[in-house]
């Protein structure tokens, strides 16, 4: 199966939580494109709703929304998500994803459209220290 990092952004405390997604976790994001909800208990969060909001993949090209493909392309950009142009009315042709995930991804960025009943930060509180037993 795929394994994917899932960069998840939490709007409320602004912070960023980096989950390790495996097994059905992945699946559930494969076929979905940028823009898209998919829901959290897929990867463990109950009762929230969380938004692809882009991709790179193995080598670190981006996603682009705009592109409605599964693939790689060279696309002539003059801005935007892939090219930043030095000199204002610069193009040029550069090498992006379309905006469909596939298992040629290796990390995704997403945030959270609609919060659940527990709080992110519980789910990545580390566990509390053992206390030895006295005798």
């Amino acid at each position: 199966m795929v394994d994917f990092k899932v960069v998840l952004s939490d709007p409320a405390t602004g912070k960023a939580y980096n989950i390790d997604a495996t097994g059905a976790g992945a699946g559930s994001f494969i076929g979905k494109r940028i823009g898209d909800e998919i829901d959290g208990s897929a990867l463990g969060f109950e009762g929230y709703k969380i938004r692809i909001t882009g991709a790179s993949d193995r080598n670190g090209t981006p996603a682009r929304k705009s592109l409605p493909i599964a693939g790689r392309r060279k696309v002539l950009m003059a801005g935007g998500i892939g090219f930043h142009p030095r000199v204002e009315g610069e193009r040029r042709r550069k090498m992006v994803r379309g905006a469909e995930i596939t298992q040629d991804f290796v990390q995704i960025n997403a945030v959270v459209a609609s919060q659940g009943p527990k709080s992110l930060a519980e789910y990545f509180a580390p566990p509390a220290p053992e206390t030895p037993a006295q005798e």
